[in-house]
């Protein structure tokens, strides 16, 4: 099998309808030997921040010896970038090696007249035995949506169960309150692990340390309002955090919040007797590199791009847009899923831009076309603008916002990488 053959299986299995909980990876695994039984797992689920603390966690990790396996949801830049290790991502080699072994476990299921799994529980399966096969000491996990019955729930030895900021999203899978996304998400804690968690919305820490004396979980909260700032700008942010001090490359008060959510997941290894030291930390946070969150992409103008695709992120680039760009003209360049909260994000951010250019990505169904999108913008902010292609709407906006403008691409993570490859190949 290579590597094109390997993507076809994915293909084939959506073609299958599926169902919902855990049965069909678990029967999956079960075929493969159960190799997440082996794995030692950082395990993170929440709303916004998921990537960015990961990727802060894994690469203070790397620093310090570890060879650390991430599984990362959703992706940016390449199909690959989901599976990676030490901030390599699988070869194509090595996905059609193990597609090769997972999918015949897949046949064998299907032979025993067994539902066959979605696409993303064959790639997590396919990612634990990657992981066991590489030798991996710990495994960074993101949960795709969710907690409870996310295909990554199926780990057992999930050390720290770390919840990033929770927020109304996902409603129609989750639960239409904060109480009920949070318990959903909060599924992913098991006996003896620790609940990790930072800054949330008093009904989400409540629901949280309910549910950790319920279980007899021990919790821990990072707290941000212990912050002293020392810098902050587009390149970066210089922190104080309860004595440690630290830098990180992302900008934004937001990724300030991830920041020292991660510091203290790696306090929390430490204290579990991984040996993570103060410069480990801090040399793989300063390093960390998290591209499509709040991510300059050229200046002359200014093009920024940003994954907010719900009212809280929103709210989030709106803060960090003012406070980076105070006085300077903004362009947006908006594209959202039919299935998001348009017309919050819409009301959050329209108002703020000179022109707004709107654009879908490319064979995405998901995707809200163009027009529609700006039907709803124009109800906030009457300067908009549908454009046919990304291409067309990138040309669009760096020509309205000239020298010293800035443009600001999001709504949803799907077209940035696409965009990029667009912004970076302009002269």
């Amino acid at each position: 099998m290579d590597y094109r053959e390997a993507r076809n299986c994915i293909d084939e299995a959506n073609r299958f309808g599926h169902e919902m909980g855990l049965g069909a990876v678990t029967a999956l695994l079960e075929e493969m030997g159960n190799p997440q039984r082996e794995l030692a797992c950082v395990h993170i689920a929440g709303t916004n921040g998921k990537g960015s603390v990961g990727a802060h966690v894994a690469s203070a990790l790397a620093r310090a010896g570890y060879r650390v396996g991430r599984f990362v949801s959703p992706t940016l830049y390449g199909y690959r970038e989901r599976i990676q290790i030490n901030d390599i991502w699988i070869s194509e080699e090595e996905f059609a090696s193990c597609m090769e072994q997972t999918w015949a476990a897949v046949q064998r299921m299907l032979a025993k007249g067994k539902s066959c799994p979605s696409p993303f529980e064959i790639e997590t399966a396919l990612s634990f035995n990657f992981f066991k096969e590489k030798g991996c000491d710990l495994i960074v996990l993101e949960c795709g949506m969710g907690g409870v019955t996310d295909a990554t729930n199926v780990v057992s030895r999930t050390l720290l169960a770390v919840i990033t900021s929770i927020s109304l999203d996902h409603m129609e899978y989750l639960g239409d309150t904060l109480e009920k996304i949070t318990e959903n998400k909060a599924g992913i804690l098991k006996p003896g692990a620790v609940l990790v968690t930072g800054r949330q919305e008093p009904a989400v820490a409540r629901t949280l340390a309910r549910i950790c004396e319920e279980k007899g979980n021990r919790m821990v909260t990072a707290r941000p309002g212990e912050v002293r700032v020392l810098a902050s700008d587009m390149d970066g942010q210089r922190f104080v955090y309860r004595g440690f001090e630290a830098a990180i490359r992302l900008a934004g008060e937001h990724q300030i919040d991830n920041g020292v959510l991660a510091i203290e997941v790696l306090w929390e290894l430490r204290r579990l007797g991984y040996t993570v030291t103060d410069t480990h930390i801090r040399e793989g946070m300063a390093a960390t590199v998290w591209r499509g969150r709040l991510t300059r992409l050229r200046t002359n103008p200014d093009f920024i791009v940003d994954g907010a695709h719900n009212p809280d992120a929103a709210e989030r680039l709106k803060a960090a847009l003012e406070k980076y760009y105070a006085g300077r003209e903004l362009i947006f360049l908006m594209g959202i899923y039919r299935d998001k909260q348009v017309d919050g994000i819409c009301r959050i951010m329209a108002p703020m831009a000179k022109e707004i250019y709107t654009i879908e990505t490319p064979g995405d169904t998901r995707a809200l076309p163009a027009g529609e999108l700006a039907k709803s913008i124009g109800v906030y902010n009457p300067a908009v603008h549908a454009c046919t292609s990304l291409k067309e709407g990138v040309e669009k906006a760096c020509a309205a916002a000239g020298a010293e403008g800035v443009v600001a691409a999001f709504g949803s993570l799907s077209f940035i990488g696409e965009l990029t490859r667009i912004v970076e190949g302009m002269r």
